[in-house]
């Protein structure tokens, strides 16, 4: 074979063993002027074929569990929010002064859980919505990935561990 054949044919095998499609422009011969038509070359090999679904990472089979455990906790508490409406004693008199207190610090610590419990609720539809935009497990404070473990353990959280525990020893010295 000629030497510029062999060198053709090392080229075009080169050529074949990408993957991604190629642009390469092809000379056209006009009668003054040489126009270039971009050629598209689409390359089957090492792609995945049509129809199948993308790979799942292990990151991301872990957002989407972490996803479901948000859900179902978010309709457990709108579940109790809509029972503890319709059991929230009414301000009762009881003869006894001692019973009377008894019942209003009862109604206050119920009220005072599901204070609480709204604050999660937001919470737990903040982290569905990061999930969902894609920015779930990114801290807030140093934009540093926040560890999966953490994220199992506390999936409402937005700082990674060190931020966290920086943030709260400030909040120590502020007490003091």
């Amino acid at each position: 074979m000629p030497k510029k054949q062999i060198m053709k044919t090392k080229q075009a095998m080169k050529v074949n063993k990408k993957t991604k499609t190629e642009k390469r422009s092809k000379p056209t011969v006009t009668k003054t002027k040489i126009k270039t038509k971009p050629i598209t070359k689409t390359k089957t090999a090492g792609k995945k074929p049509a129809g199948k679904a993308p790979k799942i990472t292990t990151k991301d089979k872990k957002l989407q569990e972490i996803k479901k455990n948000l859900l179902s906790q978010k309709k457990e508490l709108l579940i109790g929010a809509i029972e503890a409406l319709n059991e929230l004693p009414g301000e009762t008199v009881f003869s006894d002064l001692g019973d009377q207190a008894t019942a209003e610090i009862d109604r206050n610590f119920m009220l005072r859980l599901k204070g609480r419990e709204r604050k999660l609720l937001k919470k737990i539809e903040e982290a569905i919505e990061r999930i969902n935009q894609g920015v779930f497990g990114i801290c807030d404070k140093c934009g540093e990935e926040i560890n999966i473990k953490r994220l199992e353990a506390r999936p409402v959280t937005t700082m990674c561990i060190e931020c966290k525990t920086l943030q709260e020893e400030e909040e120590k010295l502020r007490e003091r």
